[in-house]
């Protein structure tokens, strides 16, 4: 979808509506043609019934009267006993009577027949076959046919005589193998003392001609047809002829491996109707075939509507309204590119511009509108946007030199502050084996607030430093250089060399003049490097640990002198207290940037964390403790960044050595 984002408004804004013009004409046209179809499909069926059952009902009544022919001329046998020349009389004209027979037969039931007007013979009925049987001949005139066959054994006698009821037989081929016909055999008795007796048969002979004649007049179009079957499924009409009286529904079934045709057959002989879609039997032309019984015989007639030419009306009205709906769908996409270029084109102009401010030139003039749309509203906005933008540059050009200027004054002061700081290692003193002294620093930020100091008052006294300043940056630093300066000046000019009284005069001259109200934690440690005695005092700082030697546990906190922090107030007490350091003992003075460290679950570093480290590492040298001390921190702080100072100050007193 790449390419499409890269398109304009104009072309998105066209494809959206187009889009949604194109489905909801498709949807008209599916709906219209699905609902128009199903009401075709509906008429049809009604119609195909109509027509089909009219037929039916047509075929029906030509074949009631053709029954009633010989079931008269029955009851007049039966009943009247006809002599033989008025039979014949009655049977010619039948015959003319209805033009649509071909022939009409009696045949007597040996040894029964009509009594003859021969004088010669006797009235006595001899034991021989004797019927009558006229036919409509080719030029219409009627004449007597023989029958020169022994009819008893054929199907038009044997059957009626057997059931004793009339039926219709199967269609046949006549005597002269072209007509093919069907016959009405009628059954007539005559009264005996013991009930009646069978006496013979009245046959009408119908040629199918007449039939096929009323089948093949329902023209459906171009292509439908209809055809007909018997009880059996043989085919008696059918525009194919060489299906006639050669095939069955169900051979064709067979041939093709088709079960619907198979069904159909099935419903039909059966004699019901139906209405289903049907594939010709003669093509693979798709059709709907309504299917109906003829009562008189049995038989069942089927009619077959071509599905294309039926909906032909269906598809040209769908063809046209497609193209209805494409040209429908071009003037929509005009009309629309034109009025999407309109509201574009300033948008356009605007993109331009703004392209150029982005690029840097701010003087590029923004095209103006009058029209107070959303286009001249975003128009206005960002011609407001570039003056602001002009002013902010400026603004931001202007700080950037200050902020630059700060960062080079805070890089100084920050070379100046770790210049004040002591950092000869190792070691600090070289002449001076009866001790070892390490210390570091690391600050937060650019200027930091910790110190630490070192320095040697005479030949047998080393002092010692760690503080904390409140705050950081600038004024922290500078707060630490006075409390260092101050510090190293106490202790100098004192005779007594007290720290308490040291810290005294130190929080006495910051808090004169502390309008900030900054104040500043300190440890001070003077170092007798001769006896080991080590005087301090604590002015509110974390408490030093004691790494002792031959002990099970060789971190000890040093006992707290209960000071406070330097610069609060003036007039405070201190006291300092003492002890004495064994050769091999340290001192660790650290600030709380040590153990209030943090790691990613806002876990601090703690002092029982530091104790167990200070533990492991107790008998290494001053820098080493230093060292693992602080990759502790750096391991349990890992990603997060510092937040404040942290230093360390580790002295190990080695004690009195010759030389």
């Amino acid at each position: 979808m790449l390419w499409l984002r890269r398109r304009g408004i104009a072309f998105k804004l066209s494809l959206l509506v187009l889009s949604g013009v194109t489905l909801v004409i498709a949807l008209i046209l599916a709906l219209n043609y699905n609902v128009t179809r199903r009401l075709m499909v509906e008429k049809i069926e009604e119609n195909a019934f109509n027509l089909a059952q009219s037929t039916a009902n047509r075929i029906n009544i030509l074949l009631k009267a053709a029954e009633k022919v010989p079931a008269g001329i029955a009851l007049t046998i039966a009943t009247l006993k006809p002599d033989e020349k008025e039979l014949k009389n009655l049977l010619k004209d039948r015959l003319a009577q209805n033009p649509e027979l071909f022939g009409i037969a009696a045949a007597f039931a040996p040894p029964t027949q009509p009594p003859t007007l021969d004088p010669d013979r006797n009235n006595l009925n001899e034991p021989k076959l004797h019927s009558l049987y006229y036919i409509r001949a080719a030029d219409n005139r009627i004449k007597q046919s023989p029958i020169n066959y022994d009819y008893r054994f054929h199907d038009w006698y044997q059957i009626p005589k057997v059931l004793q009821q009339a039926i219709w037989s199967e269609p046949y081929f006549g005597e002269s193998g072209r007509i093919i016909m069907t016959s009405y055999s009628f059954p007539f008795f005559r009264k005996q003392p013991g009930g009646q007796e069978f006496a013979g048969i009245v046959c009408v002979d119908l040629s199918l001609n007449w039939l096929r004649n009323v089948v093949s007049s329902l023209k459906i179009g171009k292509t439908g047809y209809a055809f007909l079957i018997t009880r059996n499924g043989t085919f008696v009409t059918h525009p194919k002829l060489d299906l006639i009286m050669n095939e069955t529904i169900f051979s064709i079934a067979d041939a093709r491996n088709n079960p619907q045709i198979r069904e159909i057959g099935r419903s039909m002989i059966a004699g019901e109707k139906g209405f289903t879609a049907f594939t010709s039997l003669t093509s693979n032309q798709k059709y709907w075939m309504v299917y109906t019984p003829l009562t008189a015989n049995g038989w069942s007639i089927g009619v077959l509507f071509p599905q294309n030419e039926l909906m032909a009306d269906i598809h040209n009205l769908t063809s046209q309204m497609l193209g209805l709906g494409i040209a429908g769908f071009f003037l929509i996409m005009l009309v629309i590119l034109v009025i999407a270029g309109q509201i574009t084109k300033p948008l356009r102009a605007l993109a331009k511009s703004v392209d150029k401010i982005a690029g840097g030139d701010l003087e590029t003039a923004i095209p103006t509108l009058k029209t107070r749309d959303e286009v001249g509203r975003l128009t206005l906005s960002f011609a407001e946007m570039q003056q602001s933008l002009k002013e902010y540059i400026k603004n931001l050009t202007e700080t950037t030199a200050a902020k630059e200027r700060i960062e080079s004054e805070l890089k100084i002061a920050s070379e100046i502050q770790m210049g004040i700081l002591p950092k000869i290692f190792p070691p600090p003193f070289p002449s001076r084996p009866e001790f070892d002294l390490y210390a570091t620093i690391k600050p937060a930020r650019e200027v930091g607030g910790d110190l630490y100091d070192f320095f040697m008052i005479d030949d047998q006294h080393l002092c010692f430093t760690v503080g904390d300043v409140s705050g950081k940056g600038v004024a922290a630093a500078l707060f630490m250089a006075i409390t260092q300066t101050l510090v190293k000046t106490q202790v100098k000019a004192q005779t007594q060399r007290s720290p308490a009284l040291t810290l005294e005069q130190v929080n006495n001259d910051l808090a004169k003049d502390n309008p900030s109200m900054m104040f500043v934690t300190l440890f001070i440690g003077i170092l007798n490097i001769v006896t080991g005695k080590l005087e301090y005092c604590n002015g509110g700082h974390n408490p030093p640990y004691q790494l002792a030697s031959g002990t099970t546990d060789n971190v000890l906190p040093l006992a707290t002198t209960d000071g406070i922090a330097l610069g609060v107030m003036e007039d405070l007490p201190f006291s300092s207290k003492a002890i004495t350091l064994q050769p091999g003992e340290a001192v660790f003075v650290f600030t709380d940037g040590v153990t209030e460290a943090m790691n990613s679950r806002d876990e601090l570093f703690t002092e029982p964390r530091l104790e167990e480290i200070l533990n492991r590492c107790s008998s290494e040298p001053a820098t080493r403790i230093a060292e693992v001390v602080m990759q502790a921190i750096d391991d349990f702080s890992t990603g997060i960044p510092q937040t404040d100072d942290i230093t360390m100050l580790v002295i190990r007193y080695n004690g009195k050595t010759e030389g």
